[in-house]
């Protein structure tokens, strides 16, 4: 089953969402997680997950889009957490690299999001961004399993996470020519520790790369871990696609 299990398919960043998902699923997707990453965007994959059958809501707030915050905005993704068709809390996270200004804001609103994940029985979706020692202290301490989206770290920050109960999303970072580290946790890890993903309109994998991304490029994502592992396109499909099953309520 070919899952992208991280995008952004909103008003916000297409024209047209709807044709967006309809193409994705034309091209060969079987499901898709909508990730928000503020109450805007969360209320918006809601209503997506609620119109499409295969199609599933991430809803918090990120690192990024915590500078206007509001205490009540906190309570919002928290009613929003209970509904059907959320499957996770994400897009959350630390970023220490854009914005490691706020680092305190940040933790605290990261903090609130597992505590959100933790009273509704929930899995996570998580950016981490030069931020992997607070990243995994704080997902130790709440004891959540989850995704941890466009992974950038270490094979040994690999093998932590991998412990607490977390899948790497692996996107089209994996394509680039640049990416040896990434490359590096590929070919080493097991499979079943992986998911696919897309991060679109972001990360675009080659050829595309620098254009807007969809979920219908996954598949080159599975293509080029395939590749690296030295295995069918078919088995990453399907043993990714197994483990997102299993980690989110589909």
């Amino acid at each position: 089953m070919l899952i992208d299990s991280h995008c952004h398919i909103l008003k916000n960043e297409y024209s047209n969402p709807d044709k967006v998902i309809k193409e994705s699923f034309k091209s060969g997707v079987d499901k898709l997680i909508i990730n928000g990453y503020d109450l805007e965007s969360s209320i918006e994959a809601v209503a997506l997950a609620n119109k499409y059958e295969n199609v599933y809501a991430a809803v918090g707030i990120g690192p990024e889009n915590i500078d206007d915050l509001k205490e009540s905005f906190i309570d919002k993704i928290n009613e929003l957490s209970k509904l059907k068709k959320v499957v996770a809390v994400g897009e959350i996270g630390l970023d220490y690299y854009w914005t490691k200004d706020n680092k305190d804001k940040q933790i605290y609103v990261f903090k609130n999001m597992l505590k959100i994940a933790k009273e509704n029985k929930l899995p996570v979706i998580v950016h981490c961004r030069k931020a992997f020692l607070d990243t995994y202290n704080l997902l130790k301490e709440y004891n959540i399993k989850g995704i941890l989206h466009c992974y950038s770290g270490s094979i040994e920050m690999a093998h932590k996470f991998i412990k607490l109960g977390f899948l790497l999303g692996i996107g089209g970072v994996i394509t680039f020519k640049n990416a040896k580290e990434l490359t590096g946790v590929v070919k080493e890890i097991d499979l079943s520790n992986f998911s696919l993903e897309t991060d679109s309109p972001y990360l675009s994998p080659e050829p595309y790369r620098g254009k807007t991304n969809s979920p219908s490029n996954i598949n080159l994502v599975a293509k080029k871990i395939a590749q690296i592992k030295q295995i069918k396109e078919d088995e990453v499909i399907d043993i990714t696609g197994n483990n997102v099953s299993s980690k989110f309520d589909l």
